[in-house]
């Protein structure tokens, strides 16, 4: 298959996924790979997915209550396996990438716990992402007997006070209960194409990473109405000054009403495009 074409049918799959009732959060994010990996294919999103159903075959048969699984899970995930994170994979865009985590058994925060959700899943365990500021963990049980894990520390289990340093170091905030709560699927893609998007601004020369990143975000249901403008930027920024025009006027339309200034800053944008065609 073409790979322009490729491409195209992997984000109709990838928006038809983000809209089903439940959707697949390994699918989702290995979808999100084959975007950096054009060669990962249909085969390679099976081969991983297999990988994920072959580590959850290696669980001992509910072991018990929410410690217990967090502790099977470390044991296999981050003993056995060696899944884990450094400073230095916040600098790699594999580490956002699912089949290369897998394959590297190396990540980000949140990465490492995909990892995590989806062999626990296919389990039987009752476990969930937790959107802390700054640092993604796991969690396994109900509210009141929640058990949170830190997968990019090999899946060490959380108290408190641990869970109130993450949170202080990365953001400076306190723990609060609506930060403990199950994470979207949704949510969670959207966060892993946020840090894509984080990776690549700090790239220049991956102006098409940033793209890919903000095209994925905007296939989301939900996503923040700003990433259009974003998208705008990035197009006359790689060169192609009319569609960027384009979409920085059609982003000027919607905002006009309620932030004109705005408006008006962004329809000179949009003539300062055009005018590099002269």
């Amino acid at each position: 298959m073409h790979e322009e074409s490729r491409t195209a049918a992997s984000r109709r799959r990838f928006a038809d996924e983000a809209r089903a009732e439940r959707p697949d959060l390994s699918l989702l994010c290995l979808l999100l790979s084959a975007e950096a990996d054009p060669e990962l294919g249909d085969d390679g999103i099976d081969a991983a997915q297999i990988e994920l159903d072959r580590l959850a075959g290696q669980l001992p048969y509910r072991p018990g209550g929410a410690r217990e699984w967090a502790a099977a899970l470390a044991e296999l995930l981050g003993a056995r396996c060696g899944f884990m994170g450094t400073p230095a994979d916040y600098q790699r865009l594999e580490s956002s990438l699912l089949h290369e985590v897998l394959r590297r058994r190396r990540g980000l925060p949140i990465l490492l716990s995909v990892v995590w959700i989806e062999v626990a899943r296919r389990a039987g365990a009752p476990v969930y992402g937790v959107a802390l500021p700054g640092h993604f963990v796991v969690g396994f049980g109900t509210r009141e007997e929640q058990v949170l894990t830190d997968p990019f520390a090999g899946g060490r289990l959380l108290t408190g006070a641990d869970a109130e340093l993450l949170v202080a170091g990365s953001s400076g905030a306190t723990v609060s209960a609506s930060m403990l709560t199950p994470a979207d699927p949704l949510n969670i893609v959207l966060r892993i194409l946020n840090n894509i998007r984080a990776w690549a601004a700090a790239r220049p020369e991956r102006s098409d990473v940033a793209l890919w990143a903000v095209e994925l975000s905007l296939l989301l249901p939900a996503h923040p109405a700003r990433l259009r403008y974003e998208r705008a930027q990035l197009l006359v920024q790689r060169g192609d000054f009319l569609a960027g025009a384009a979409e920085l006027e059609e982003y000027a339309d919607v905002v006009t009403t309620v932030e004109p200034t705005t408006a008006d800053r962004v329809r000179d944008q949009a003539r300062a495009a055009r005018a590099m065609l002269n």
